[in-house]
């Protein structure tokens, strides 16, 4: 779709560019190889029902929602009316994305948070993560009268309500604080010290893994995942980073772990990708 309001755009806000860095940032991440029990270019982790190739269909499948997420975004302030308009093209956006991989979820987590981050990007003139993540949480707090019932939870709503976590929305309406307290300094640092772009966006993922209640590792495996998961982490992290020998070992030691248990870290994959979104945005100064 194209905006039909008549505006003029900066580069850093422009809908056209806000889709195609969102859908980039889907396909950066779902290419980022090696992640622990998550599909990438070895294959496809702890999931049955997804592969690359899939991924890819769906981040580009997603494209359009991206787009008009971003639109319906400019001009506005976040508003009870915005959020449930965004709800909407989102809720609009998983159908497209089951049709492109035959009923698979690749990406419904990715559309609420990539996807909110697109509106606030569009809504703002600057592109500073810290501002586009609060305009996204000021969203996020506002009501969806729309959602589905209780009957038609999602597995992540089902996890929050068992576990007692924050999960994606809890997230969102806190400014995303994975994304700027762990994922972009992560990434950052890592390649202030010299790492390759892929180590560095390891050691963000793992940042990331670190310290996130992953709703999709609960729903899989319990809290025994979760640990498995936070501290598996830590110990690649502490032990240099994915551009270590010593941390590359015990990224090896924690993707067999994750795969043995059958607990992917879906939900700290879409903060990566909206870490990833975040750092390619044009910036304006």
């Amino acid at each position: 779709m194209a905006c039909t309001q008549p505006v003029f755009f900066n580069s850093a806000c422009d809908p056209s560019i806000i889709a195609d860095k969102a859908v980039t940032a889907l396909i950066d991440e779902a290419c980022l190889t090696p992640k622990p029990a998550l599909v990438d270019q070895r294959g496809s982790g702890a999931h049955r029902d997804l592969d690359l190739d899939t991924m890819l269909r769906s981040a580009r499948s997603l494209r359009s929602t991206f787009l008009e997420l971003a639109c319906a975004a400019i001009g506005e302030k976040p508003s009870q009316r915005l959020r449930e308009q965004l709800a909407r093209i989102g809720r609009e956006g998983e159908v497209a994305m089951l049709r492109a991989t035959n009923g698979s979820n690749a990406h419904r987590g990715a559309i609420w948070v990539v996807g909110l981050l697109c509106a606030a990007a569009a809504m703002s003139p600057l592109s500073d993560p810290s501002v586009l993540c609060a305009q996204a949480a000021a969203i996020a707090r506002f009501d969806d009268r729309f959602a589905p019932s209780p009957n038609a939870l999602s597995n992540g709503a089902r996890v929050v309500q068992r576990f007692g976590v924050a999960g994606a929305r809890g997230q969102a309406a806190e400014g995303f604080p994975h994304v700027l307290e762990a994922g972009l300094p992560a990434l950052h640092r890592s390649r202030a010290n010299g790492a390759t772009e892929d180590e560095a966006r390891l050691d963000a993922l793992l940042a990331i893994i670190a310290t996130l209640d992953d709703t999709c590792v609960l729903h899989r495996g319990g809290r025994i995942a979760l640990e498995a998961a936070q501290s598996g982490a830590r110990d690649v992290l502490q032990a240099g980073g994915a551009a270590q020998p010593q941390g590359r070992a015990a990224l090896t030691r924690l993707d067999h772990r994750l795969t043995e248990l059958n607990a992917s870290p879906g939900g700290a994959a879409d903060l990566l990708a909206a870490t990833l979104f975040l750092d390619t945005l044009p910036r304006v100064d």
